[in-house]
C-alpha cells in the first residue's frame, strides 16, 4: 500500500503554515541561528493534528472511566478463574463486549498519530540539497531550499545525532553542534514522553487487570527507555514534533482530566486520594481564612464536663434539705 497521500498531507500542512507565518511577517533568515517560520510550521503541524484527532482522545478518556468501572467485575472473574488463564481470557472479552469497553482505545491516539510521525520522518529525509528531485509532494524548489538549509540554535532539522560526516557536510553543518542540540532534545523528548504518561496513571490510578497494568508499565517505562536508541536517527525536526506533540498532551490531559475527573469507588478515588466507604471525602479540620493563618487549623474548643445526674427520691422518703446537716441526736 502506498502512503504518498500521507507525505503529500504532512507536505501540505508544513508548507501552508510556512506560508502563513512568512505571510505574517515571520523572518525568513536565521535569527539565533533559528528559521522560526519553519520550526514553527512544525509546532503548528502538531496543532493541526491534534484538533483533528480531539474527538478521539475525549473517547480514549471515555473508555478508560469505563475499564475503571468494570474493576470490580474483573477482579471476580480473577478470583474465580484463578489458574484456568483461558477461560479468564475469554470471560473478559465478553464482559468488555457486553458493557461496550474496548481495552486498546487508550491507545489508539497514538497510533492514529503514527502515519503522521512516520511522514514527516520521511518528508524530513528527503531535504537533502544533493537531490535533483525537489518537487516530490508538492514541494517547489524554492520550498525544498529553504527548508533544507533551516536550522534551530544552528542546527539543521534534517539533521540528526547520528549523521555521518558525508550527510553533516551536504547540510553544511557542524557535527557537536548537531550532536549537543539533538542531544539536548532527544532528553527532552525522554522526558516528556514519561511526564504524559505518568500524568494520566497518578488521575486515574494503576489497572487491576494484569494486561492493562502490563501496558501502562510499557507506557510509563518502555517508551521513554526505547527513545534513548531510536532518538539518534531522527531528524532534529521529528523530534521537535515529538517534544511539541508531548507538551500538547500534558495540556490537553490535564484539561479533559477536569473535565472528566476520575471516577470514584468504594476504596476511593482512583488515583489515591483518601475517601471515605461511602466515597466522601473525609472530614478535615476546619481552616481559618486568615493572610497569616492559612491553612492552620482552627483551635477546637473543649467541651463542659456534663453534670452528674441526681437520682431522685425513692417513694415514701422524707425529703432531705440539703443545706442542713444531720440532727444532733438528743442526750
Amino acid at each position: 500500500m502506498s502512503l504518498d497521500w500521507i507525505y503529500y498531507a504532512i507536505s501540505w500542512i508544513l508548507l501552508t503554515w510556512h506560508s502563513a507565518w512568512d505571510a505574517i511577517g515571520v523572518p525568513v533568515d536565521a535569527v539565533l541561528g533559528t528559521n522560526w517560520s519553519w520550526i514553527l510550521a512544525i509546532v503548528f503541524l502538531v496543532v493541526t493534528v491534534r484538533v483533528i484527532l480531539f474527538p478521539v482522545f475525549v473517547k480514549q478518556i471515555k473508555s478508560q472511566r469505563a475499564m475503571q468501572a468494570l474493576q470490580p467485575k474483573v477482579k471476580e472473574l480473577q478470583e474465580k478463574h484463578k489458574g484456568d488463564r483461558e477461560t479468564l481470557q475469554k470471560e473478559m472479552m465478553e464482559l468488555y463486549r457486553k458493557e461496550k469497553a474496548n481495552p486498546l482505545m487508550g491507545c489508539l491516539p497514538m497510533f492514529l498519530q503514527i502515519p503522521v510521525f512516520l511522514g514527516l520522518f520521511h518528508v524530513l529525509r528527503r531535504l537533502d540539497p544533493a537531490k535533483e528531485a525537489k518537487s516530490l509532494y508538492g514541494w517547489t524548489a524554492e520550498q525544498f531550499d529553504s527548508a533544507s538549509s533551516a536550522k534551530i540554535f544552528t542546527a539543521p532539522i534534517a539533521g540528526k545525532f547520528g549523521s555521518t560526516a558525508d550527510e553533516l557536510a551536504r547540510l553544511g553543518a557542524n557535527g557537536t553542534t548537531v550532536k549537543v542540540i539533538a542531544g539536548i532534545l532527544v532528553l527532552v523528548m525522554m522526558g516528556t514522553t514519561y511526564l504524559t504518561s505518568r500524568q494520566m496513571i497518578l488521575k486515574t490510578g494503576w489497572a487491576e487487570d494484569p494486561q492493562q497494568r502490563m501496558i501502562q508499565r510499557l507506557m510509563l517505562y518502555g517508551i521513554p527507555l526505547s527513545l534513548l536508541v531510536s532518538g539518534s536517527i531522527f531528524p532534529i525536526g521529528v523530534i521537535i514534533y515529538w517534544v511539541t506533540n508531548n507538551l500538547f498532551t500534558l495540556g490537553q490531559q490535564q484539561w479533559v482530566l477536569r473535565k472528566f475527573p476520575p471516577l470514584v469507588t468504594n476504596k476511593g478515588v482512583t488515583g489515591g486520594k483518601a475517601t471515605t466507604p461511602g466515597g466522601r471525602n473525609p472530614v478535615q479540620p476546619a481552616k481559618s481564612g486568615g493572610f497569616l493563618n492559612r491553612n492552620k487549623p482552627v483551635a477546637q474548643v473543649p467541651a463542659k464536663p456534663a453534670a452528674p445526674k441526681v437520682a431522685g427520691p425513692k417513694p415514701g422518703a422524707k425529703p432531705v434539705n440539703p443545706k442542713k446537716g444531720p440532727a444532733k441526736r438528743q442526750g
